[in-house]
């Protein structure tokens, strides 16, 4: 049975059993600074189990693109040298959320397995967690597990947790027993490492709130989340031990032979892993680069690169493997396809870059390994190759245990944290770490003026804390409430004046430790001290000038978006009074008829004078409806992207805007419906309309046929509304929320209850 087979079969099997097939979140998780790659298939649904999101199904089943390369799931040292580890993977999953349990959930992973792909029943193990009988039950009496493929493992194995507070459970995990032609001995014994007994699916049952103190309470609904490898089932159903021999893998590995013209080699597994997972990456938007997600991205490419080269690949070849992946893939993630264009010249481009000092790099470990007189590499020379030459750890890591040699990792250390040291701004008031016990967060005050009072509730001489200052010099101050803009988002911080009964002085910057803002001041005359109101006014004109720039960087971002590519990524900004800097991720250098075109963007929307309002945008409602993208279109910026790339705009707003605006959204030939009209007619352009051919029509509210029509269409295709059912004696209580707009979209009356 082929991969893709496989995964059909998955999703068919669990949308028959009233699952909703959910898309593949990506590989940048959303609204989650916790995680530097999605990781499992639970993380699109984290906020569903913790219970600060709803969505309107209680079942799901996903296929998730998975990278685990980084951070605390950090797989990549061990590609190359196991028979299943790689950098990308998928997982398979089904998840309840308060809907079925234990019981159910165990029977539908078991029929799938043995029913719907057909292994033998009696090479499947299963291991419990040590205390969870019911699960042990279930296996023993409801399915017909033999006892002795029964296996009880402790919480390390077999208990999972969001984090250290939060919803955990047991587990139940199912192991395929691939023949003692292999090593290794079943789950939980001595000798469990070995390749001949493999977990191929997980079952965690969400079932207890862990406080802080590590006492466990019952959830009032209990949920699942599962996830079965597709990779080693696939191996399963294959009849292979190693994943690198499914259909998964042979065609990548036969083309990077081919490429390189080296057949055999263990290091085509390896690239053929990493080409999956750089591609995956680039098409979800990454970029390489020295820090954060980009720096992982190019830790892979350059160990690919680096397999490769040491096979004989002294010019490009990485890249090339993209059209074969492509090939491969390209059903079940479309946007392989969309993005292979951008994805070759990306990892070309860094091929190039990389290749050029590889050689050099190369030839100087091996001198330093020469002189060696222990097994260790010093750390001083792993750094300098990692400086020098862009030589990430694990690279060079990946280099000695081929050697059978270690690195010192202290050493290396050290030397990296001395750099760090080295490397830190000039400024010493944006270095320092003050003493900020029992200070409330600060209360910002500057969206809405620029003069306020504050009272003095901490301050210091420099990192001293004190609790009066009365000399002429430097000082820093925190106040409980401000008008002064800490610096954040690229754009620096305010500056001003600052006055009381017996003081003023200027403030020359203000950042922000935590969520409590640090002025940096400096007392011209008199005394200021704790507990003190002080008047704090901000120059309006570098506050104006620096918040114009800020805007301006949004308009910039989306005009680099609109004619380089949805690839751009902000990565990183300097905004003051005079003038910013923008940083973006992109492949190769801007031509000169691009930045032409970004310029004529940004003068365009400048010159409109468009209004900036601020917008609680309803991403999370989004996506769980179903959406595979979301843009507020409240900010001029956020339309600049979508010009000229709809086919048909449905307006369900009734309300004054500027119509002109969405027409221009429009394709040739493009059409815009409007369903319900403002108050004030619409002022549309003939042009808007003309130029691109666009049609604009509308639909009134209809009668009963045209209702009928829509009400059999949303039943046909499962379309429902997201409302809050209610009894008929909580309609006083519904009607209170109205009123004070506690209410999300619409209240509905279940009317077997009056």
């Amino acid at each position: 049975m082929l991969t893709s087979e496989i995964r059909a079969k998955f999703l068919e099997y669990f949308a028959k059993n009233d699952h909703e097939v959910i898309d593949s979140s990506p590989l940048i998780p959303a609204n989650d600074d916790t995680l530097l790659f999605t990781n499992a298939g639970m993380v699109q649904f984290k906020d569903v189990f913790l219970g600060t999101d709803k969505r309107p199904y209680q079942r799901a089943t996903t296929t998730q693109r998975c990278i685990r390369a980084g951070g605390k799931h950090n797989d990549l040292e061990n590609v190359g040298y196991t028979l299943r580890h790689h950098t990308f993977f998928e997982m398979l999953g089904n998840f309840s959320f308060g809907d079925y349990f234990k019981e159910h959930a165990i029977e539908l992973a078991w029929n799938f397995l043995t029913k719907e792909l057909g292994l033998e029943k009696d090479r499947l193990w299963i291991s419990v967690f040590r205390e969870d009988d019911e699960a042990a039950e279930i296996w023993s009496s409801k399915i017909g597990i033999a006892p002795d493929r029964i296996v009880r493992l402790d919480e390390e194995d077999n208990f999972w947790s969001m984090g250290d507070t939060g919803p955990c459970g047991p587990c139940s995990e199912i192991y395929y027993d691939h023949g003692d032609q292999y090593e290794g001995t079943p789950p939980g014994s001595p000798g469990d490492d070995g390749d001949r007994f493999v977990e191929i699916w997980n079952l965690v049952f969400m079932q207890f709130n862990r406080d802080a103190a590590g006492d466990l309470t019952p959830l009032p609904k209990p949920s699942v989340d599962t996830g079965m490898g597709l990779e080693r089932v696939t191996a399963v159903m294959q009849g292979v031990n190693s994943n690198y021999e499914t259909d998964l893998f042979l065609n990548l590995i036969k083309a990077s032979e081919k490429a390189i013209k080296s057949p055999g080699e263990p290091s085509h597994k390896v690239i053929a892993d990493h080409i999956r997972s750089v591609s995956f990456l680039i098409a979800d938007g990454v970029m390489p680069s020295n820090e954060g997600r980009g720096y992982v991205l190019r830790r892979i490419m350059r160990r690919a690169i680096r397999h490769g080269y040491k096979l004989g690949a002294k010019k490009p070849f990485l890249h090339t493997l993209v059209a074969p992946l492509v090939q491969e893939m390209e059903i079940a993630f479309p946007m392989l396809a969309t993005s292979q264009s951008l994805i070759e010249t990306t990892i070309h481009d860094e091929e190039n870059k990389f290749l050029e000092t590889l050689e050099k790099g190369i030839e100087i470990l091996d001198k330093e390994i020469k002189k060696m007189t222990s097994q260790v590499i010093p750390g001083e020379v792993v750094f300098k190759l990692h400086d020098t030459f862009g030589f990430p750890f694990d690279l060079t890591a990946d280099i000695a245990r081929e050697q059978d040699l270690t690195l010192d990792q202290k050493g290396f250390d050290i030397c990296m944290a001395e750099q760090v040291k080295n490397s830190k701004s000039a400024s010493k008031f944006k270095a320092v770490q003050l003493d900020l016990s029992s200070i409330a967060d600060t209360n910002f005050l500057g969206y809405d003026r620029l003069t306020a009072q504050g009272k003095t509730v901490g301050l210091w001489d420099k990192e001293v804390r004190i609790d009066t200052a009365n000399k002429a010099k430097e000082y820093l101050v925190a106040f409980d409430q401000s008008p002064f803009y800490a610096e954040s988002g690229g754009q620096i911080g305010d500056q001003g004046v600052f006055s009381g009964n017996d003081c003023h002085g200027q403030v020359l910057d203000c950042i922000k430790q935590g969520k409590i803002f640090i002025h940096k001041i400096v007392l011209a005359e008199g005394s200021i001290s704790l507990n003190d109101e002080i008047k704090l006014e901000v120059n309006a004109a570098l506050r104006d000038s620096s918040a114009a720039h800020h805007s301006a960087t949004h308009l910039m971002h989306a005009a680099l978006k609109h004619v380089l590519g949805n690839h751009v990524e902000q990565k990183g900004s300097l905004v003051d009074a005079t003038k910013l800097r923008f940083d973006f991720s992109h492949p190769k250098a801007v031509s000169k008829d691009e930045i032409k075109e970004i310029e004529s963007l940004v003068n365009m929307h400048s010159l409109n004078n468009s209004k900036v309002t601020t917008d609680l945008m309803k991403l999370d409602d989004a996506i769980a409806m179903g959406a595979h993208h979301f843009i507020s279109t409240k900010n001029a910026e956020n339309l600049l992207p979508l010009v000229k790339s709809f086919d048909l705009i449905l307006n369900t707003v009734s309300a004054e805007l500027d119509i002109n605006d969405y027409l221009n959204l429009l394709k040739l030939d493009g059409t815009l419906v409007v369903i319900g009209l403002p108050g004030k007619p619409y002022a549309v352009h003939a042009g808007t309309l003309l130029n691109g051919r666009r049609s604009l029509s509308g639909s009134m509210i209809g009668g009963i046929p045209e209702m009928q029509e829509m009400l059999d269409f949303c039943g046909k295709h499962n379309i429902v509304s997201d409302v809050e059912v209610i009894k008929a004696d909580y309609i006083n209580d519904a009607y209170e929320r109205t009123v004070a707009s506690d209410v999300k979209y619409r209240f509905v009356i279940d009317a077997t209850t009056f």
